[in-house]
């Protein structure tokens, strides 16, 4: 039987939009991996805060390490929608120089890589068209008068989005912990901590700090895990 390697991905705005929570995600991979009789061999989950300037593997260790797996067992990494990569194609044509082959389980199981890669090209573009267009009516109602932002909201409306926001930032922040959590322990297992610390930086693994990794910084983070 066929099998893959499962990535979903959300930042913590998305996280309550309907289709892009983690759970609608892993159900469509299943959907998708029963349709084409396909086990999924491993699942790779980001949480993201959302705050990112740019998308690089540095800053999505689960990416790096869904892979790692997928060169590994020769296995396709299988995702339910392509924004899940990314949404910028200069991204996914990067992530194509890695020679992983990947399925998209939106666009179904024919799909090559020249596609997708078109596939993200409209989708940027379109993305772009829609910012300009907000943009642009956003400019109109503000020339009408119209307030905009916090401005047009009471105190307690205020008060309830910093709520939400610092509950999100707290779920951002478990997340990493955790992003690191299993990074560390995938990278212990079998290895000297001079080893792991040079997986960690193939990987593209991000130190707590934000740097690379050395054997006393790894034990260190590992001591804080409760990994050693």
């Amino acid at each position: 039987m066929k099998t893959a390697v499962a990535y979903t991905r959300v930042s913590t705005r998305e996280q309550g939009k309907s289709g892009l929570g983690l759970e609608a995600q892993r159900a469509a991979i299943e959907a998708f991996a029963e349709s084409e009789q396909i086990t999924v061999s491993a699942w790779f989950s980001e949480v993201e805060s959302g705050k990112r300037i740019s998308d690089t593997l540095a800053e999505r260790p689960q990416l790096s390490a869904a892979l790692a797996a997928s060169k590994a067992s020769r296995a396709p990494v299988l995702v339910s929608k392509l924004d899940r990569l990314s949404r910028d194609v200069h991204f996914i044509s990067g992530l194509m120089t890695h020679k992983v082959p990947f399925l998209v389980a939106e666009l179904g199981p024919d799909v090559d890589p020249f596609m997708i890669h078109l596939f993200a090209a409209l989708a940027e573009k379109e993305r772009g068209m829609i910012s300009a267009r907000t943009k642009a009516g956003l400019a109109a109602a503000k020339a009408r008068g119209t307030k905009l932002g916090m401005s047009a909201r009471s105190k307690s409306e205020v008060r309830k989005i910093a709520s939400v926001g610092a509950k999100a930032n707290q779920t951002a922040a478990l997340a990493r912990i955790e992003t690191i959590r299993w990074a560390v322990e995938s990278a212990l297992t079998g290895a000297s901590l001079r080893d792991a610390a040079d997986l960690l930086n193939k990987r593209g693994v991000a130190s707590p700090g934000g740097g690379r990794w050395h054997a006393p910084s790894l034990l260190k983070a590992a001591r804080r895990l409760g990994l050693r």
